[in-house]
Formats: C-alpha cells, sequence, structure tokens
C-alpha cells in the first residue's frame, strides 16, 4: 500500500462497549452504552452506529466522484443511508450492511451504475469485500 497521506487515530477506554471513546484531535469523544437489543441500557451511542455513520459518509463521497467521474450531476438533495446489523456467527458476531442511496431526478439504470461504481472505489466498501455482507440498493 501507499505512504498514507491521513492517519485517523482514536482511543477507547472503559469498558469497550460499555466505555467512551476519543479521537486524537477530541473531536469524537463519545460514551458508548450497548444498545436494548443487546441488553444494554441505550442512551449513548455504539460501534455499530459509528460504523454506520462513518460507511454512508464515505459512500456518499464516493458516489459523487463517480457521478462525476461519468458526467452525471448528483443532485443536492441525494443522500445515502448505511444500515449496519449484528448477528450471531460461528465465532461470536458477525456484521453486515445496506447501503441506500436515494437519488432523485436520476433514472433507475443510471442511479444503479452509480451505486456499483461506488461500491467498487469506496475505500468502507473495499475493507469490508469479502468480510462483510454488503447489499446494495438505490432510490430515484
Amino acid at each position: 500500500m501507499a505512504d498514507a497521506i491521513y492517519t485517523a487515530e482514536a482511543t477507547s477506554s472503559g469498558g469497550g462497549r460499555d466505555g467512551r471513546v476519543r479521537t486524537s484531535d477530541g473531536i469524537i469523544d463519545q460514551d458508548l452504552k450497548m444498545p436494548p437489543a443487546l441488553g444494554g441500557p441505550g442512551g449513548a451511542t455504539n460501534p455499530e452506529q459509528l460504523f454506520a455513520a462513518a460507511y454512508a459518509t464515505c459512500f456518499h463521497g464516493a458516489l459523487r466522484l463517480v457521478a462525476k467521474n461519468k458526467g452525471v450531476t448528483v443532485p443536492d438533495e441525494a443522500t445515502v443511508d448505511a444500515s449496519v446489523s449484528l448477528a450471531p456467527d460461528d465465532t461470536g458476531f458477525g456484521i453486515s450492511a445496506t447501503i441506500t442511496a436515494h437519488l432523485p431526478g436520476l433514472d433507475q439504470a443510471q442511479a444503479d451504475e452509480l451505486v456499483e461504481g461506488a461500491h467498487q472505489v469506496c475505500p468502507y466498501s473495499k475493507a469490508t469485500r469479502g468480510n462483510v455482507d454488503v447489499a446494495l440498493k438505490a432510490t430515484v
């Protein structure tokens, strides 16, 4: 891999899923709590929410890059949703994700092509490929 042009750093303290996470620059400094679905109290964010937020944002950027490279204008009101699910597997738990791009004003074939293209270049999609089941959807 090429030399990094940016590195983010974060530290988890306390009890992991019932603790705190802080980035080295202090921009993120959050309590973490297990969600009620996992037997926790809720009331704070959790790793799946943080991953969903990061994946949605990264994928949205990749989608806009792919569209720009194809000469397609993505409307300002376009959004990307990421749903991250936790489920039991053979070793404990695994995650899956669904990425839904809302691309009003585009035709369905064009929207599908952009979403597939974004999935090929998005760093989070690359990182999860072969390890996480990712479903892609496009709505127009």
